[in-house]
């Protein structure tokens, strides 16, 4: 049997907010398996725990640019405390990054002025005095693309932000989408994207979890049929009811506008 400790006990924790005996059960029961841990609290209907694993505690902002309406970068730029994240000095370097990371999906091979990215940050750090990094970039590029940043906190720079492609443009539809997807934050555009053994450990889980409760064995194709279903609409962009008309899917409302929506990107400072 794995030795289980407090560390990894206060590690499970943090990522799910399950309560503290939920959660050192949970890693005996999974002989110390983390991942399988996370599971074991969901197949116990711990209400909340896949939104909140993954979580990071940090700080910093979210920018965008873009270039016209065809292509755009979406940059995480991470720093210690919100103090930091909202002083000028943050944000005009946040722009600077942002610029020149334009068109990259690799922060690793961005150059800034001629020096690596490394060398601005590691200057940044001693004269801020903290840990500052790029956490993320992406870039997307094609018939339409648009942004949508948001504050979480008034007070602070966005640090929520969303890039949507399209089809055509059309600026009022990416608007729309783009803010739903900063609400819902799905993970997939459409269910053909969502990789097979992800599927398999859903209804692996479903089924764990209508046992659990003590549904009946022939009730349970079903059961799980229809919660596999579920997480396809929690986690499906295309399928998730539409933000400001639940009636509609997302789906149903890019149809009706005439476009499809070919790529996405959601960054919020502090989730995977």
């Amino acid at each position: 049997m794995a030795s289980i400790t407090a560390a990894d006990i206060k590690k499970l924790r943090e990522a799910t907010g399950a309560g503290m005996t939920d959660c050192k059960n949970a890693l005996v029961e999974a002989d110390g398996d983390y991942d399988r841990a996370v599971e074991q609290l969901r197949i116990k209907g711990l209400k909340g725990v896949a939104k909140r694993e993954g979580r990071a505690a940090s700080n910093g902002l979210v920018i965008a640019k873009l270039d016209g309406t065809t292509k755009g970068t979406l940059l995480e730029l991470n720093c210690e405390t919100d103090f930091v994240a909202k002083s000028s000095k943050f944000q005009e370097l946040a722009q600077t990054v942002v610029d020149a990371a334009f068109g990259s999906n690799d922060a690793s091979s961005v150059e800034v002025d001629g020096r690596s990215l490394t060398d601005v940050l590691n200057d940044a750090n001693a004269s801020m005095g903290e840990k500052i990094e790029v956490r993320r970039v992406t870039t997307l590029e094609g018939a339409f693309v648009a942004t949508y940043l948001h504050r979480t906190n008034p007070d602070l720079p966005p640090q929520l932000g969303v890039l949507v492609e399209l089809t055509a443009e059309n600026a009022e539809v990416a608007k729309d989408v783009a803010q739903h997807i900063a609400a819902f934050s799905p993970t997939y555009v459409s269910r053909a994207e969502v990789p097979e053994d992800v599927v398999a450990k859903e209804r692996e889980i479903a089924e764990a979890t209508a046992k659990e409760e003590g549904k009946p064995e022939a009730a349970l194709p079903k059961i799980v049929e229809g919660r596999v279903n579920g997480f396809f609409k929690d986690q499906v962009l295309l399928e998730q009811a539409f933000a400001k008309d639940n009636k509609k899917s997302v789906g149903k409302v890019l149809e009706e506008a005439g476009v499809q929506l070919t790529g996405f990107a959601r960054f919020k400072v502090g989730q995977a």
